[in-house]
């Protein structure tokens, strides 16, 4: 008899650990053999209880993010393939995840079922994507080129990596308000995102900020 998957929980939220554990708890080859509620923790606790799989939250509050515990976790074999699990499906979260070593990346939403096969997957060292995920990773492949900015759009994202705010970016650059939110739609919609960090950090990635 094979034995279960062991599984370590990194989710900074009680009460969406607890539902985990509960969910998981009814798979009889998924054994949980932690919890921790920051990336810091779950750095440490796999390095005690060696697990299998390591579900990681991207967003963990105070201390170190879930792409940074990916990092660390991956560096130290004995610690088990990390599957990001998530809320969030932009872009940037996605590339940041994959690059960091995560061998999976699924959605919250995702029905419980896929959930299992993904840690089951997980555990042997292979690919799972939500769905939307493997669209977004698709469609970045297909447009590996990178998007196409006007020398407008690459000046105001210049000016968001400086940190400026949209009036100071105004009277940088000459325009309005007005004109700066249009553009910043406009980029938002090429890169994938809908925050600002977001945007900053494809820019950076896919070396788009003017020189």
């Amino acid at each position: 008899m094979t034995a279960p998957v062991r599984v370590l929980i990194c989710d900074d939220h009680a009460v969406v650990r607890a539902g985990l554990l509960a969910l998981l708890g009814s798979e009889p080859d998924i054994e949980v053999v932690g919890e921790a509620g920051s990336g810091e923790e779950a750095v440490a606790l796999a390095a005690k209880l060696h697990p299998g799989v390591v579900l990681m939250d991207l967003q963990l509050g105070t201390g170190i993010d879930g792409v940074e515990a990916t990092r660390r976790l991956v560096a130290t074999p004995a610690s088990g393939h990390v599957l990001v699990l998530t809320t969030y499906d932009t872009d940037a979260d996605i590339t940041r995840a994959i690059e960091a070593g995560a061998t999976g990346y699924l959605l919250k939403a995702e029905r419980p079922e896929e959930l299992f096969a993904a840690i089951h997957s997980a555990a042997q060292g292979r690919t799972t994507l939500s769905p939307p995920v493997a669209s977004r990773v698709m469609d970045r492949m297909r447009g590996a080129a990178g998007p196409t900015l006007t020398d407008r759009e690459r000046d105001i994202l210049g000016q968001l990596a400086r940190g400026l705010g949209n009036r100071d970016i105004a009277r940088a650059l000459f325009i309005s308000e007005a004109t700066v939110k249009t553009h910043l739609g406009r980029i938002y919609a090429k890169l994938g995102v809908d925050t600002r960090a977001g945007a900053v950090a494809v820019a950076k990635e896919q070396r788009l900020l003017p020189r």
